[in-house]
């Protein structure tokens, strides 16, 4: 029995020296695949290697996207459309008319002076200006006024004056009544969504409604 645990002591010795590693079974059948290394220059996948990127970080363009400025871009996009349509009669295809019209919103959107006072149910703007900006203005606003009738039940009067125009915009909702305050006269212009599909009629020189 001496002999006995004098062999087993020592052999247990033997087994506390060995390294952890030493003690890994080898792989069976049905051992699960190692999870890929990352690496600095990406992920090692088995068959492939993808470039690697921060979490919440989108990989790197590698051809430029963006047109440099927004009037630019607006009228790209409007220019792939009516070549990607086959039915665009060309013959009465008006860019510059567009061209126009982006020119109307940008100086109304910068450089038009607007003073907004509250009314009873909503705001009433007065949005004066000079120069381009003045015929910007007098062009715009009764256009836009024209559009925003039809949305949410508002009531939206342009009213023309020798420096610019009075844009009065109310609801008989009270639930809406402190929306159109905080949106103001910019938020009120950027409000619904039919302005690409407007600037796709101007393009296409189709009647306005």
């Amino acid at each position: 029995m001496a002999c006995t645990h004098t062999f087993t002591a020592a052999w247990f010795a033997v087994l506390l020296a060995l390294p952890v590693s030493g003690l890994a079974a080898a792989p069976g059948p049905n051992a699960a695949t190692p999870a890929p290394v990352m690496t600095m220059q990406g992920m090692e996948t088995g068959t492939a290697t993808v470039m690697a990127t921060a979490p919440g970080r989108t990989a790197t363009p590698t051809v430029p996207t963006e047109p440099g400025q927004g009037a630019f871009g607006a009228l790209q996009q409007i220019v792939q459309i009516l070549e990607a349509d086959p039915h665009t009669d060309w013959s009465k295809v008006n860019l510059d008319a567009l061209r126009e019209h982006l020119i109307d919103m940008d100086r109304v959107t910068l450089d038009a002076h607007a003073v907004v006072r509250r009314i009873p149910g909503g705001f009433r703007a007065t949005v004066s200006g000079t120069g381009r900006t003045l015929v910007a203005i007098q062009r715009l606003l009764p256009e836009e006024a024209m559009h925003l009738n039809r949305m949410r039940g508002w009531q939206v009067t342009a009213t023309r004056e020798p420096n610019g125009v009075i844009l009065a915009v109310t609801t008989g909702d009270p639930n809406q009544v402190a929306m159109i305050r905080g949106l103001g006269f910019a938020g009120i212009l950027a409000s619904g969504n039919f302005h690409p599909m407007h600037h796709l009629e101007i393009a296409r020189g189709e009647p306005m409604d």
